[in-house]
């Protein structure tokens, strides 16, 4: 069987039964989230890592004849708590992007949502085969800070996570999802070797290492739609509305990245 040219990339965020009100639209329940990797493993699908993903298609190494990937962004407790035991009983590898900032432990700005990871369970899900990766250190819209702002984010989380986590992290998401070309020369300058955006749509290696896309897993996706969403079907139909309002916020976000670049001009 000949692996396919796009590969499903599922974004979750938090799994948790009674999450707080700021994650509940981008979280999973536990029972959901268990249901959605039975039908992963039942269908055939092979997880990779964000790293194994790019390596792969860089190397021109074959895919798995239904290759996925498993990630999770801002690196919220019940990952550890919910999700690793699934994936752990199917040997599932995972992808967790962390925004050091929000953890709990000696880095926590304060700015989290919802309950953390604390470094330890991080460790805990390294080593049981999640690779970690970065997620900024607070969370911001990387693509409306200067310069400096910009690479003290970035620079700051793999910092940390290289001297928490003995390693650098290979992979990096964008916070929100926003990146520009600025961002992601960036993101690379760092040293990250690939960097996953939202998109709401299926992973291709036209794409390039540093904007795969990705769909997004909510509370309100049912079954027959994450299968659709896994095989690549009605992708499309399951996020017009997305893409919509991604479209017409990126006109505002362009008009307020000329207003910043005005201000710095001006001195």
């Amino acid at each position: 069987m000949t692996a396919p040219a796009e590969v499903p990339i599922l974004m979750y965020h938090a799994v948790a039964h009674s999450p707080a009100r700021a994650t509940h639209a981008l979280s999973v329940s536990p029972e959901a989230f268990a249901e959605q990797m039975r039908l992963l493993d039942a269908s055939g699908f092979v997880p990779l890592t964000a790293g194994e993903l790019a390596a792969r298609w860089r190397e021109n190494r074959p895919l798995p004849p239904r290759p996925v990937l498993i990630t999770f962004d801002d690196g919220y407790e019940g990952v550890h708590r919910h999700a690793l035991p699934v994936l752990a009983e199917r040997a599932f590898p995972s992808t967790v992007f962390v925004s050091t900032g929000w953890l709990r432990g000696p880095y926590d700005t304060g700015g989290a949502l919802d309950l953390m990871l604390t470094w330890e369970q991080l460790r805990e899900l390294a080593e049981s085969g999640a690779e970690i990766g970065g997620h900024s250190h607070t969370h911001p819209q990387l693509d409306q800070l200067p310069d400096d702002g910009l690479s003290f984010e970035i620079g700051r989380c793999r910092e940390i996570l290289t001297q928490e986590l003995g390693r650098p992290p290979e992979s990096f998401a964008y916070p929100y999802g926003y990146s520009s070309r600025r961002v992601r020369q960036a993101v690379r300058s760092a040293g990250f070797g690939v960097s996953l955006a939202v998109g709401n749509g299926m992973a291709a290696r036209r794409q390039g290492p540093y904007g795969l896309r990705r769909v997004t897993v909510r509370r309100t996706t049912g079954i027959a739609d994450f299968e659709r969403m896994v095989q690549g079907r009605a992708v499309g139909r399951l996020f017009a509305v997305d893409r919509a309002l991604t479209k017409g916020y990126a006109v505002v976000r362009r008009g307020r990245q000329a207003m910043r670049k005005a201000r710095e001009a001006r001195g």
